[in-house]
């Protein structure tokens, strides 16, 4: 798929949820490896907060950089965008 306005914070994102996602496998191998719950829900909400931070971002630089031409449709967009913020 191809984006038709690639935006320039895409390489870091995706930089940011390469590390999420080899943090989560970690956090996998943590329980079948039968750590303790508590250290396994600190490395939990890291991984929360990645993601979280990563999406943030991309919403973000959506709002900058896509919104703003299309009046109406714009402000219906930014209130679903909220949404997820």
């Amino acid at each position: 798929m191809t984006d038709p306005h690639p935006h320039a914070s895409h390489p870091a994102i995706v930089t940011r949820l390469k590390r999420a996602e080899g943090h989560l496998r970690h956090v996998i191998g943590m329980i079948e490896a039968g750590r303790p719950c508590t250290e396994i829900a600190v490395q939990l909400q890291a991984v929360e907060k990645a993601l979280s931070t990563a999406k943030r971002t991309l919403i973000h630089d959506h709002m900058d950089h896509c919104l703003g031409h299309g009046g109406a449709a714009d402000l219906d967009e930014l209130r679903q965008l909220a949404k997820l913020l």
